[in-house]
């Protein structure tokens, strides 16, 4: 399994359409066959700091999320949102528990 983090601080002032901007793939997201886990949060510390985990079966699964028209139109209409580059990371799965 490979997990993907990453960290996205908004602009002040686009908090909510940064937020609005994230959630607008995860419907095709949900379709994508190598895709275990997406999941999107918002700091509570923070204002406009956002957290993405994602989680994926492969690096192929990894690729094709990466390739995909949506996720680049989201990444086109975020740029301008967000107060600097978003910080990414991958992960190897090391040891787990899921219920």
């Amino acid at each position: 399994m490979i997990t993907l983090v990453a960290n996205m601080q908004a602009k002040p002032g686009k908090e909510k359409e940064l937020e609005a901007a994230l959630q607008t793939q995860f419907p095709q997201v949900q379709l994508e066959k190598g895709t275990v886990a997406y999941v999107l949060h918002r700091s509570t510390e923070k204002v406009g700091q956002f957290f993405f985990y994602e989680k994926y079966q492969d690096q192929a699964a990894l690729d094709y999320h990466g390739s995909t028209p949506y996720l680049k139109e989201v990444f086109s209409n975020i740029a301008d949102l967000l107060l600097e580059k978003p910080e990414i990371k991958l992960y190897e799965e090391v040891a787990a528990i899921s219920r």
